[in-house]
């Protein structure tokens, strides 16, 4: 009865707000860290009363809640409102705010000033793409006392003007790179790092050799945790299917089907039924028609 285990299990999350403590806790303890991306304030109360640990507030946003073809045109102004929306519907998950493309790219305390900015829309922490050649932002958010999450092998704001989605660390040269930038990320002070699209085996290596938890998206098992993009999670996301996603669930066609069937009933007078409908008193509808007879 694995329904019933996992409702049973939910019943015993811990209700206490998460911080950075309890993050590199988890991975102390060998517990699996779950994280998931939220745009708005309805998904971020679901995501945080089913006990996700992390809500990233992703510059995917862009592509499922705004429809650009990828992360790059998403701007502050709509990552501070998709902030403050999951903010509101969030009381124990950590909230870390993605920095989009440009913010933190031109200069150092351009960085600093938009990681402040998340934190005033409500985040607890800010990611950040990228390994060496952040270095220095990192450390000066970090020493503005703001919490860095790092993320470094497939980076989506910047590989799609390069070599575009492939999988990342498949020779020896590009997996040592790799795991230099991540002990160089660890040194900064980030909390965490998400590893995306990095082949099983240097995921593991890294994993296994770095003092702070690793968030994997298409990294297999063997990281600290696993962060997927909710829409993809829930099959509401059509226009891309990444193999490294499991639909948890077919909402797309549901929703389709819900809209569809509401459609026709408005055309073919179905919808609203009498159940749907509310009435004046009967004396009240006597008066109506009297004022109206005698010309009000």
């Amino acid at each position: 009865m694995q329904g019933q285990e996992d409702i049973n299990n939910h019943a015993m999350i811990n209700t206490k707000k998460i911080n950075v403590n309890d993050i590199l806790l988890m991975k102390q303890e060998k517990r699996k860290i779950s994280v998931l991306t939220a745009y708005d304030y309805h998904t971020a109360l679901l995501c945080d009363k089913a006990g996700v640990d992390i809500l990233l507030v992703g510059d995917s946003a862009g592509m499922v809640m705004l429809g650009y073809p990828n992360t790059i045109p998403v701007n502050m102004e709509e990552m501070l409102l998709f902030s403050r929306s999951v903010s509101r519907g969030t009381k124990r998950a950590m909230i870390v705010g993605d920095m989009p493309f440009g913010s933190y790219q031109s200069n150092v305390q351009e960085g600093v000033e938009n990681a402040i900015h998340f934190i005033k829309a409500g985040c607890d922490a800010v990611k950040l793409e990228g390994g060496i050649e952040v270095i220095d932002t990192i450390k000066a958010i970090i020493n503005a006392g703001i919490p860095v999450m790092g993320h470094i092998g497939l980076k989506p704001q910047t590989s799609i003007l390069w070599s575009g989605y492939r999988l990342q660390a498949k020779t020896k040269d590009s997996a040592l790179k790799l795991i230099s930038d991540a002990k160089a990320l660890v040194q900064t002070g980030v909390f965490s790092i998400v590893l995306e699209m990095v082949a099983s085996e240097v995921a593991e290596l890294i994993s296994k050799n770095i003092s702070v938890p690793t968030i994997g998206i298409g990294s297999g098992s063997s990281c600290d945790g696993q962060v997927l993009v909710l829409h993809d999670l829930l099959g509401i996301y059509e226009d891309i299917k990444p193999k490294f996603v499991k639909r948890y669930a077919e909402l797309a066609k549901l929703i389709f089907e819900a809209i569809l069937q509401y459609n026709n009933d408005v055309r073919y007078g179905r919808f609203p039924e009498e159940q749907n409908a509310f009435h004046m008193s009967q004396d009240e509808i006597k008066e109506l028609y009297t004022a109206l007879e005698n010309g009000f």
